[in-house]
Parts: C-alpha cells; structure tokens; sequence
C-alpha cells in the first residue's frame, strides 16, 4: 500500500467515525465516593450495617440521620477506612479503598484533643506523620486555625478552652491535612444551643466560600433541623441492620431561613420517613 492511498483512506473518514473516536476519548470521571453493598457486622455476629450502596459526587454536602443504633458513625469509620467493612466495597475515586483512606478526614463527636498538646501542636499534629518539617507544619496550621476563628489561641491548651472552642480546634485540624473529603460525626451535639448554631454557621462559611480544597463533606447528625440547614442532600438511615431508607435532595436556595415555609415543609418530610 502506497502512501498516496494511505492519505486517501485517511482522509476519507466520515463524521460519524470521527464523532465516536471523540465520545471515546471523553471519559465520565468516576465518583468521588462509591460504596457497594458495604456491610459490617462484630465477631459476636452482630449485624450493624448495610448492605449499603452510595454515591458521593464532587460538590456535595451530604447529611445523614437516623435513630440511635442505625450505623450512622460505623459508616463514616467505614467510609474513611478507620474500621473495615465486613463484606462489600469501598470505591474512592475510581479505586478499591484498603485501609485508611488519607484524602478523607474526620471530625469527631468528643473532642479528642491531646492535653498536653498546645492548640497550634494539636492542630498540627496529622501533617508530622506526612513528614513535613516543623516549620511547614506550623505555617499550615497557623492559616487553618486563623480560619475557624481561633487566632491568638496558638499557644493555649485544650483546659483552656470552651467547648465551642474545643470543636473548633478538632476542625482546625481536620482541615490542616486538607482532606477531599471531610467526614463529621455529630460535632455540635456537645455544644451548647448558641455555640452550635455559631459553630454550624461557621462550617457552612467555609464550605461556601471555597477557602478549602475540600471536594465533599458528609455529615452525621440526629437532627433534621440541622439536617435541612446544612445538607445539600439527606441519606435517611433505617436500623437493625442500618441501611438507607430514602436519598433526598434539599434544594433550598442558601442563605435558608429556619422559620419559612419551605424549611418547615422539607423537616416535616425528613420527620416522617424516620417515626
């Protein structure tokens, strides 16, 4: 075959030929955070969970509730690799997850400070096990405590503290090691009314304004008031075995107004797929 014909036959392919060369070229990036049929049960063979099959997509703040017992904190220590699943799998950006998940971060319900740490060492203290310097450390945490609100606390130690405070340092360390995805398990269930509704007002901030290299954020909580506030979308979760019951959407435009219609109607929706 001469290259004359090679350019012609090159040069004759059709639309359609090159329409699908280019479909194929164009791939769907896979999700952020895919579980399929995950479940776990403990040696003394109870069933906690699942199965469970869940997407998580770029972009969105999802929220689950449910009654006491339903796996809610299993599932986000399964969904960060803190605990193992029991059968199933756990899909992070395309890939099978084994073992502790380092693109993911948790919030936990107590505060689990180190006393004897000082709120800068505290904070700090996920990026020396990543092997950065001391001077890199501190430099990060000093930016991601000044944006919880916590600047001038560097030096203070967890006693000090208030609770709201407290929180706001486990934040400030969960978001030093930059996450893509940020797990919270109930973290204003502590607080007090006032310093909740602060504290939430504050995550959503950060959240909105893009401050963060954070992709997704999934919350736990056992309220549907805050559920509703915060979420971009609800996972409703059933007990014994914990499984989800409903995936709703809340479309609400943001800054939401707790006392308007639109926000009562979604609570009352959420109520009762849970009593």
């Amino acid at each position: 075959m001469g290259p004359t014909l090679i350019t012609t036959l090159i040069m004759m392919t059709t639309p359609v030929e090159e329409k699908a060369s280019a479909q194929e070229l164009t791939v769907e990036p896979p999700p952020l955070l895919e579980l399929r049929d995950v479940t776990k049960s403990f040696s003394n063979r109870i069933h906690i969970l699942g199965p469970i099959r869940l997407t998580v997509e770029e972009g969105e703040f999802v929220v689950i509730i449910g009654p006491s017992g339903s796996g809610k904190s299993t599932l986000l220590r399964v969904i960060t690799g803190l605990t193992d699943a029991t059968s199933g799998e756990v899909i992070y950006k395309g890939k099978r997850q084994w073992g502790v998940n380092h693109k993911a971060a948790l919030v936990f319900q107590s505060f689990a400070l180190f006393p004897w740490l000082t709120v800068m060492e505290n904070v700090a203290l996920g990026l020396e096990a990543q092997g950065f310097s001391k001077p890199e450390r501190y430099a990060r945490a000093r930016r991601y405590i000044d944006l919880v609100g916590l600047d001038g606390y560097e030096r203070a130690y967890p006693r000090e503290l208030s609770g709201g405070m407290k929180q706001r340092v486990g934040l400030a360390r969960a978001l030093t090691v930059e996450p893509e995805l940020l797990c919270m398990d109930e973290p204003f269930s502590a607080l007090d009314a006032l310093t909740a509704s602060n504290l939430r007002e504050q995550v959503l901030d950060i959240w909105l304004s893009k401050q963060i290299v954070t992709k997704a954020i999934i919350l736990v909580t056992h309220s549907v008031e805050e559920a509703v506030l915060m979420g971009d979308r609800a996972l409703v979760l059933a007990s014994k075995p914990g499984r989800i019951l409903a995936d709703r959407p809340i479309a609400l435009p943001r800054p939401r107004r707790l006392k308007s219609p639109q926000f009562e109607e979604q609570v009352d929706q959420l109520y009762s797929l849970i009593v």
